[in-house]
């Protein structure tokens, strides 16, 4: 079974909205990121990685929210065969976001000792949804 393990929120004060989250339910920052794509924190609990990210760039933000979007960004949900769950994916027509993995290298977080690295699709509703067999940086890894 996947595990809900990474959700991103998209914010224009990555600063605040992070403190928000470490101050009033004691997150604690495990990872920090500035680069050409996005500004912002990783923050974890031990069992869900949340990313707080400013995008700077628009195609990894993805045409539908834009650099300017805030709110829920995508959910990732680590898998234990990622070859089998991208077949079962595209089997409910969940198809990969070229534009956006092609952006990231679908590495994004290649610092984090090799997590983070996951790959975006579409999903129902508008809904952006990311894979990871090695998972994200903070999270238990089960």
């Amino acid at each position: 079974m996947a595990k809900i393990k990474h959700i991103a929120l998209a914010t224009q004060d990555p600063d605040k909205t992070a403190a928000f989250f470490k101050e009033v339910f004691g997150l604690q920052e495990v990872g920090k990121v500035n680069g050409a794509n996005a500004e912002g924190y990783y923050l974890s609990d031990g069992n869900i990685n949340l990313a707080i990210l400013n995008f700077k760039n628009p195609v990894v933000a993805g045409e539908e929210f834009g650099a300017d979007y805030v709110g829920i960004h995508h959910i990732g949900f680590q898998v234990e065969d990622a070859e089998a769950t991208e077949a079962n994916l595209r089997k409910h027509n969940s198809f990969p976001r070229e534009d956006i993995n092609e952006a990231l290298h679908s590495s994004m977080g290649n610092g984090h000792g090799g997590q983070n690295v996951e790959t975006k699709y579409g999903g129902p509703d508008g809904i952006m949804i990311d894979i990871s067999q090695s998972g994200w940086v903070g999270t238990d890894g089960d």
